[in-house]
């Protein structure tokens, strides 16, 4: 019996020992609540979202980085301008303005050597990829062609300004352009030709407010491939001199044209010589009666089309 109660005694005694035991450990446990090592208590800030804390030291070396990055690029864009690009999400949804100076290929649309850039406001040619062959910047505001903004493009076969306010046009600005074969700048604001490229095909400069002192006696002399040649709604006083034996299709009504010659179209001093490949010459909407000229049309196939009474 005296057994059984020292026994109990022990047990009791071992149960009360492993309990303070664990209390102490316990105690001594929470009591240790700054012994987290310090890179483990930064690291806890950058988990804390929704606060200011995640502008924190880690974040602002990646801002920093980014910054120098910018910088290497050839930007001024500063520390405060990239954070807050970064940290105010509305800033992406700004739409660029027509200053912005994106690349061509994301203004405009290239397709296997194929440029489009119609109807985008633009006021300048932009730059083009130097495989560039087929151009369209119709219906945009370009003022002005320069003799830079094809100087590297020799690639090129066609090239339509068609709509827009072109008045001027450098010189030298087509003279790189040997490939070129069709360009129309109809529809535009011009006074006068440029020089054009000596395998052009098609020109059209339809409406624009070209008058026969801005057309160089030689302008087409030389021009031995082109076919079509359009100056229909001008300002034009006469026909234009010196047109190539090439020509199939000429439009010059409307007009101001109130005298032909007979060397005009056909040759004075050659009354067997006839105009084989000539089709079609537009001439309505003139002042001039076609009928008084009557020798000035003996080479063609067929009389040009316009007033004859």
């Amino acid at each position: 019996m005296r057994s059984d109660v020292h026994g109990n005694d022990d047990l009791s005694s071992t149960l009360k020992l492993m309990k303070d035991d664990l209390t102490n450990i316990t105690q001594e446990h929470f009591s240790c609540t700054q012994c987290t090592p310090p890179l483990q208590q930064e690291s806890l800030q950058f988990y804390e979202y929704d606060t200011d804390v995640s502008m924190g030291s880690l974040t602002q070396q990646d801002y920093e980085t980014q910054s120098k990055d910018i910088r290497k690029g050839g930007t001024n864009a500063s520390l405060d301008t990239s954070l807050m690009l970064q940290s105010d999400d509305s800033q992406l949804d700004v739409p660029p303005t027509k200053d912005t100076n994106l690349p061509t290929c994301l203004l405009c649309v290239c397709l296997s050597g194929s440029v489009y850039c119609e109807e985008i406001d633009i006021e300048a040619v932009p730059p083009l990829p130097k495989e560039t062959a087929y151009l369209y910047a119709r219906f945009n505001k370009i003022k002005r062609i320069a003799a830079s903004d094809f100087a590297d493009i020799t690639t090129l076969r066609r090239i339509d300004f068609s709509g827009n306010r072109i008045e001027e046009i450098e010189d030298g600005a087509f003279s790189k352009l040997l490939l070129l074969e069709e360009l129309s700048l109809a529809e535009n604001r011009l006074v006068k030709l440029p020089v054009l490229p000596p395998k052009l095909t098609t020109f059209n400069a339809n409406q624009n407010r070209i008058k026969s002192r801005g057309i160089k006696a030689n302008a087409f002399k030389k021009l031995t491939n082109l076919a079509y040649l359009y100056l229909g709604h001008n300002a034009l006083e006469s026909v234009p001199l010196n047109l190539p034996e090439s020509l199939r299709i000429l439009h010059l009504q409307y007009n101001n044209i109130t005298t032909i010659t007979d060397d005009t179209f056909c040759k004075s001093n050659n009354t067997r010589y006839i105009r084989t490949r000539m089709d079609e010459i537009r001439m309505e909407g003139n002042p001039i009666v076609l009928a008084k000229h009557v020798n000035a049309f003996s080479c063609l196939r067929m009389l040009p089309v316009g007033t004859y009474y």
